[in-house]
C-alpha cells in the first residue's frame, strides 16, 4: 500500500511539473510567410518568384505551417476611356514589371488587366517553385486566403503612387476603390492589415482611415525577426536562431519569416 501511494504521489508530482513547464512556455505565434527576395545588385536576376501572391504559394506555405501571408498589391493601368469609364485592377504581384511572366515585358502600371495584347490576366510564372501559376486580383487572393482561415497583411507597393497620389481625380477615385472596396467588404470577417513603405501612400492611408473612407485596418502587422539576408539559393536559417529566440521571448502574436518550414520546426518545444 505504501509503495502504491508513493508511486501515485510521484505520478501526480510529475504531471504537476509537466503542467507548470507547459504553462511556462510562450504561446506559439501565427507564422506569417514572406516569399524571400534576393538582396544586393540586380536582385531580379536571381528572384525565384517566391512571394505568396498566388494560390499555389499560399497552399504550399500553409502545408509548411503558415497561418498568414505578407503579400503585395499592385495596380494595373488606371485610365479614363473615351466613353468616360475608368479601368484598372488591384492585383497581387511583387515586381515593378512582368519580369518572370510570359509575354512581352512591361511595367504593371502600363498594361491593362483584361484588355490589350499585353494584358496581365492569363499570364503565368515562368520559373521558380510556383511555375505555371497566374496573377490574381486582390479580391480573388483575399477570398482564397480567407478560405484557408489565414491572416492577410497587404503591402501597397510604391509603384501604385502614380495612380493613388499623382493621378487625376477620376483616376485616384478608381485606384483607391480597387484597394478599398475588397478590404471593406471583408475586414469584419477576415483578419486583414494594410500598410505601405511609401511615405505618401502611408500618409494617405492614415488620413483616409481618419476620414472614414478606408477601413481601420492599418498597423498591427507581424514582427519580423529574420536577420539573415535572403539569397538564391536560400541561405541556412540557422543564422536567425538568436533573433528568433529573442523575439519569441516577447510573446508575439504573429511572426513574419521567409523560412516558414524551418521556423515551424524550430518552434517545436519552444512554445505551446
Amino acid at each position: 500500500m505504501k509503495l502504491a501511494t508513493a508511486l501515485l504521489a510521484g505520478a501526480l508530482a510529475a504531471a504537476s511539473f509537466a503542467g507548470v513547464a507547459a504553462q511556462a512556455l510562450p504561446a506559439c505565434p501565427v507564422i506569417v510567410s514572406h516569399g524571400g527576395y534576393p538582396t544586393g545588385a540586380n536582385p531580379w536576376d536571381r528572384d525565384q518568384l517566391r512571394a505568396p501572391n498566388n494560390f499555389k504559394a499560399v497552399d504550399t506555405l500553409i502545408a509548411q505551417g503558415s497561418g498568414g501571408f505578407e503579400a503585395d498589391v499592385q495596380l494595373t493601368k488606371v485610365a479614363v476611356g473615351a466613353d468616360g469609364t475608368v479601368s484598372g485592377k488591384a492585383v497581387m504581384w511583387h515586381n515593378t514589371s512582368t519580369h518572370g511572366l510570359d509575354g512581352v515585358k512591361k511595367n504593371i502600371t502600363d498594361i491593362y488587366w483584361s484588355s490589350g495584347s499585353d494584358k496581365l490576366e492569363g499570364r503565368t510564372l515562368q520559373w521558380g517553385p510556383y511555375k505555371g501559376e497566374g496573377v490574381y486580383s486582390l479580391r480573388q487572393w483575399l477570398d482564397h486566403v480567407a478560405a484557408k482561415g489565414a491572416y492577410a497583411e497587404l503591402e501597397i507597393k510604391p509603384e501604385t503612387k502614380v495612380f493613388l497620389i499623382d493621378g487625376s481625380a477620376a483616376v485616384k477615385a478608381k485606384a483607391w476603390s480597387e484597394i478599398t472596396d475588397p478590404v471593406r467588404e471583408r475586414y469584419r470577417n477576415q483578419a486583414i492589415t494594410v500598410y505601405s513603405h511609401d511615405a505618401d501612400i502611408a500618409a494617405a492611408l492614415k488620413s483616409r482611415v481618419a476620414a472614414g473612407t478606408f477601413p481601420p485596418v492599418l498597423g498591427g502587422g507581424p514582427s519580423w525577426p529574420d536577420t539573415v539576408k535572403w539569397e538564391e539559393p536560400p541561405p541556412s536559417w540557422s543564422g536567425n536562431a538568436a533573433s528568433w529566440q529573442a523575439n519569441l521571448a516577447t510573446a508575439p502574436d504573429r511572426v513574419a519569416t521567409s523560412w516558414t518550414a524551418d521556423y515551424k520546426r524550430w518552434l517545436a518545444g519552444r512554445c505551446s
